[in-house]
C-alpha cells in the first residue's frame, strides 16, 4: 500500500517487447493470477493498444476493473521512436504530457490511471519538474491515483524531485543489477520516505546470481527455481518485481513464490550474493 493509498502486487507483469503477443499474454497473466500490469506509452518497446486489449478480454464480473493495478509511463521524446510519437513532440512539456496520457486512456480502454511514471528524467531537472508539474495536474484532477519515475539512478537527482514535488513521488522503478550496486542508497532513501521501489530486468541482469551454487543448494531445499527464490527474496526486502515471462508455466511459479517464506539467515545468503556481485559489477 502507498502512501495514496494505492493498493499495489508484490509483483507485477511487464509488458516490454512483446509487441503484437502484447493481448494474449496480458490476458493469460490476468487469467493465471496477476494483478498489476506495467506498460509505457512508448511505441517504440511497448504495444500499450495491446495491452488494453487484453485488459478488456480478461476484465469482467469476475475480475473487476478495481482489482487491477494499471500503471504506464509518459516517456520523453528522446525515448520515442521519432516515426512514431504518440504526441506532438514540438508541444510544450505539460501538453505533452497530457497528450500522452489521453492516449493511454484509449489504448488502455479505462478512465483512471492507478500509476503514471516518468520514464526517465530529462538532463536538466528543470525539464524534469515541469513534466512532473504536469503528472501532478493529472494526479489532482483524479485522472491518475499515484505518480512515479523510471531510470533514475542518481539519488540526488531523486532527493531534488522529492524536495520539489508537491505530489511526492510514490514508485520508483530502477533496473536491478549490479552496475548500480542494487540501488542500496536510492532503495534506503525510498524506505525512510514511503517509496515503492520495482525492479525490472531482475533475472536478465543476473545470471551469474542465479547460478551461484548456494542458491542452487537453498532453491533444491524448498523444491523450488532459483528465479523463485531471488524473486521471494526480494519481495522480503519490501521491493516490488516485475516479470515479464512469456511462458504460462513460468507465470505460474512466479505466483507461486508467495507460498513460503525465507528465514533471515535464508535472506542473509542472498544479500551477500548480491553484495558480491555489486562489488565486482561497479
Amino acid at each position: 500500500m502507498s502512501a495514496y493509498g494505492v493498493r499495489m502486487p508484490r509483483i507485477i507483469y511487464g509488458t516490454a517487447w512483446k509487441k503484437e503477443r502484447s493481448a494474449a499474454l496480458v490476458e493469460l497473466a490476468l487469467r493465471s493470477g496477476f494483478r498489476g500490469v506495467d506498460t509505457a506509452c512508448q511505441p517504440r518497446h511497448y504495444n500499450e493498444a495491446g495491452v488494453g486489449e487484453g485488459l478488456a478480454a480478461a476484465i469482467g464480473a469476475a475480475l473487476p476493473r478495481a482489482d487491477v493495478y494499471l500503471q504506464t509511463k509518459f516517456t520523453p521524446v528522446r525515448g520515442q521512436d521519432p516515426d512514431n510519437i504518440p504526441y506532438d513532440p514540438d508541444a510544450a512539456l505539460s501538453q505533452q504530457v497530457e497528450q500522452s496520457f489521453r492516449a493511454s486512456l484509449r489504448n488502455l480502454r479505462t478512465d483512471y490511471l492507478d500509476g503514471l511514471i516518468l520514464h526517465s528524467p530529462y538532463a536538466e531537472d528543470r525539464d524534469t519538474l515541469a513534466v512532473w508539474r504536469a503528472m501532478e495536474d493529472l494526479h489532482r484532477d483524479g485522472g491518475v491515483r499515484q505518480l512515479g519515475v523510471s531510470n533514475c539512478y542518481e539519488l540526488s537527482r531523486l532527493e531534488r524531485l522529492y524536495g520539489e514535488a508537491r505530489i511526492k513521488p510514490a514508485v520508483i522503478q530502477n533496473r536491478f543489477y549490479a552496475e548500480t550496486g542494487y540501488d542500496r542508497d536510492i532503495r534506503a532513501f525510498c524506505r525512510k520516505r514511503g517509496i515503492l521501489y520495482q525492479s525490472f530486468w531482475t533475472l536478465t541482469a543476473n545470471p551469474k546470481i542465479l547460478a551461484a551454487p548456494r542458491l542452487a543448494k537453498l532453491a533444491a531445499r524448498y523444491g523450488r527455481s532459483p528465479a523463485q527464490l531471488l524473486f521471494r527474496y526480494l519481495t522480503q526486502q519490501d521491493i516490488v518485481c516485475l516479470t515479464g515471462t512469456s511462458s504460462a508455466e513460468h507465470m505460474l511459479e512466479d505466483l507461486a513464490i508467495f507460498d513460503f517464506r525465507l528465514s533471515p539467515e535464508e535472506c542473509k545468503t542472498l544479500d551477500d550474493l548480491l553484495r558480491r556481485s555489486a562489488r565486482r559489477g561497479r
